[in-house]
């Protein structure tokens, strides 16, 4: 059985269109947060994943625009916050905030949350084996987490922990749209890449009003 595990939408519906795209035959498709913030499109793509039923879990941005909390973010993050408030509807919103913090799916062979899966809002990297390591994984087989928009994979023993990187704004120096598949027969996963249309990103982000360097950054991949 093969999954589609992508984190990190962040509102950029070209790069998720890509991301569908380009994804190979798949027996299901989960994501790790994050769907909205930033980028222009929130609702396009909370209908995208809404419309697919696809399992989902709440990321801090998620949270912060159901909750009216952007105030404590930067001020791009906090722009597309209030974007997304602006141009989501009631169902929408009702969506976001019906949002778990984890779940789990396939018998509880795989496992989602966002952040550290003892803190959503915390961020679990690669570079610090303290953080990313065996003592994240429970019962499951598979760890899904993202808010580093790092792509990462790591085998502990017989368990998989995997970041699989960031859909709509990925920060680790590789400007295109990131995801992964996991195999749960064969225990395995194959980080993706894809190419998308930055520059109608861009073009967008100007368009509403955002601020440019949300468009901007995206063409280094930071």
């Amino acid at each position: 059985m093969k999954v589609g595990l992508i984190s990190d939408v962040h509102g950029n519906r070209v790069a998720l269109e890509a991301v569908l795209d380009d994804m190979p035959p798949i027996d299901g498709l989960v994501c790790a947060g994050d769907v909205v913030g930033y980028n222009p499109w929130p609702a396009a793509c909370v209908d995208e994943l809404r419309d697919r039923d696809v399992p989902t879990v709440m990321g801090n941005h998620d949270a912060a625009v159901v909750e009216g909390t952007a105030f404590r973010f930067n001020e791009m993050a906090r722009a597309g916050v209030e974007h997304a408030r602006e141009h989501l509807s009631d169902a929408q919103l009702r969506w976001l905030a019906d949002l778990p913090e984890e779940r789990y799916e396939y018998g509880g062979r795989l496992k989602i949350v966002h952040g550290h899966p003892d803190d959503p809002d915390r961020y679990t990297r690669y570079t610090r084996p303290h953080e990313f390591s065996a003592g994240l994984l429970g019962d499951e087989d598979v760890l899904v987490l993202g808010h580093t928009h790092v792509q990462h994979v790591e085998r502990y023993g017989e368990g998989i922990v995997v970041n699989p990187g960031s859909v709509g704004q990925p920060r680790d120096g590789d400007p295109r749209a990131g995801y992964a598949v996991v195999d749960l027969d064969a225990l395995t996963v194959e980080p993706r890449r894809v190419e998308y249309d930055i520059e109608a990103v861009k073009a967008a982000v100007h368009e509403a009003g955002l601020p440019e360097r949300i468009g901007s950054r995206l063409d280094r991949g930071k």
